[in-house]
Formats: structure tokens, sequence, C-alpha cells
């Protein structure tokens, strides 16, 4: 079932969005991460869409989405999530299941805060809650987070580059010859555009809101214990396994399962994935 491309004007935001899969369907939202776009579940949603009905938005500042000027717009997480909360709403996706991954998590788990009647289900892969699942990768970005200097800042460009980007795609997976270029070329496409390296070094400096926030997402899955699925690549560089058995703690009934894989564990596993979520949401 081929997905159709849309896009949604939220309250003068444009967001750009793949929907497919019928309407009346169960609905499942899929929240992408950095550096990337919905484009990310490009092999996932045609697996899924027999099923679900499936909205993959594109984040403000990412893909085909709207970045305006950081004059005209604070890249925060908060604000993020802001846009797209109120994109459920214009879309009619009253209750949904929802699919994080990256910064797709605390965008998602924001929602789930915010309007936990409207979440069904959380699956997670490779998106984090807790401070278990922080690998020694983020010391630059905490650096930068205490003190916001622009050296600090400058260090962050690292992450914005074509080798940087590669890395993330390739880190942890035995078999680089699974991992399409087509992805991170056009993550690298997307991070070239005037502006937005500035547009991600201040989303990465406000990661520490979404780390201030866990606490709080720890007291979301303790009191509502939504149906949640951990789908983790284990050899992720910067959200470690750690990170994933740590659901459990506050949601018991919270299923884990690890893929010999890195970061972006779409790339190599879309199909073991799309079976468990198949599974985990009959």
């Amino acid at each position: 079932m081929a997905p159709n491309y849309r896009t949604a004007d939220v309250d003068g935001f444009k967001v750009f969005y793949r929907e497919a899969g019928r309407t009346g369907a169960p609905k499942l939202l899929l929240l992408h991460g950095f550096p990337s776009a919905g484009h990310m579940f490009r092999d996932l949603i045609p697996l899924l869409a027999d099923r679900f009905h499936i909205v993959a938005p594109d984040l403000p500042g990412f893909g085909q989405s709207d970045m305006p000027s950081r004059e005209a717009f604070r890249y925060s997480f908060d604000n993020v999530a802001h846009v797209i909360e109120r994109f459920t709403e214009v879309i009619g996706f009253d209750r949904f299941a929802v699919y994080v991954f990256d910064y797709g998590a605390p965008t998602g788990f924001r929602l789930a805060l915010n309007h936990p009647e409207r979440i069904t289900a959380i699956i997670s892969q490779n998106g984090n809650a807790y401070e278990d699942g922080l690998s020694d990768g983020w010391t630059p970005i905490k650096a930068y987070w205490q003190d916001p200097s622009p050296a600090n800042r400058d260090a962050l460009r690292a992450f914005l580059t074509p080798e940087a980007t590669r890395w993330q795609y390739t880190h942890g997976v035995p078999d680089t010859t699974l991992v399409s270029p087509d992805g991170q070329n056009l993550d690298n496409f997307y991070l070239a555009r005037p502006g937005a390296d500035d547009v991600q070094l201040d989303l990465m400096g406000d990661y520490k809101s979404n780390v201030a926030l866990y606490p709080s997402f720890q007291s979301y899955f303790r009191t509502h214990k939504p149906r949640f699925l951990a789908v983790w690549g284990k050899n992720d560089p910067f959200f470690i396994p750690p990170g994933a058995e740590a659901f459990k703690r506050d949601n018991p009934n919270a299923v884990v399962q690890f893929f010999d894989t890195g970061h972006f564990a779409l790339e190599t596993h879309a199909s073991e994935i799309a079976a468990s979520i198949r599974a985990f949401l009959t």
C-alpha cells in the first residue's frame, strides 16, 4: 500500500507527512530522530500499512516541514512537541499508538504526558527516557549544557558532518552492506541547507530539557502503565541497552527486545521490527 505525501497547515506552520493505510484502522504515529526525517520509515511503512493507519510527520526544522528562522521560531523540544501535538489534532489523530526514535522520544513522551488518554501504546526504538541510557558519546553535548560558550557550541559541529552521519548509520552494524546510502545522503542534504546547522545546535543545547523531564516521563510510565514495546539496536553508540531495560523498572509489563545492529535499527531490521510491532499490537 503506497503512502501519500501530504502537507498540513498547523496554525500557519507547514508540516509535511507521509500517510498510509486505511482510515478507520488503528492509528500509528511515527516520530523520527536526528538528523533524519519521515523518510527513515520508508521500509517500515509498507510492512504495517495493511493493518494500521500510519502517519509519519517531519519534525519542525527537519525534512520537508517548515524550517523558519531562529528569530521566528525557538528551536526547543517543547516547541517541537507543541507543533506535533497540534498536528495530530489538525489531522484527526485522536487516539493512537506512537513509535518514537531518538528525538522523536522526548517529542512523543511530551504528547503522552500532556494527553495520556490519547496514547494507546508506545513503541520505543532507541528512544530514551533514563539517564542509564546515555552513553559517553553525550560528553561533548553535556559540556555545552553546562557552559553554552561559542567554543563548546562549535565543538558540536562535528556531529553535523557527512562523515558523522555515515558513522551514525553504520556504527555497530555487523554487515554495513545492508545499510542503504539513500537515507543518510538525504539527511546530509537537509543538514547542508543554509541555517540548518544552527537549528540543530540549538536543539542539541535544549536536549538538557529532555533529561530534566526524565522523572516526569518515568512517573507517567509508573502511573499509566501504557502498553510498551522497546525494540533496540543494542550497539547504539548514543542510547545504550540499560536505557531500554530501565523501562521495566517503572512499567513491569514493558516488552524489551534487542537486535544486533546500531542506532538506525530500521536500516537493517525493518522486517523484524515490523513483525514485533504486529505481534505486540494485535
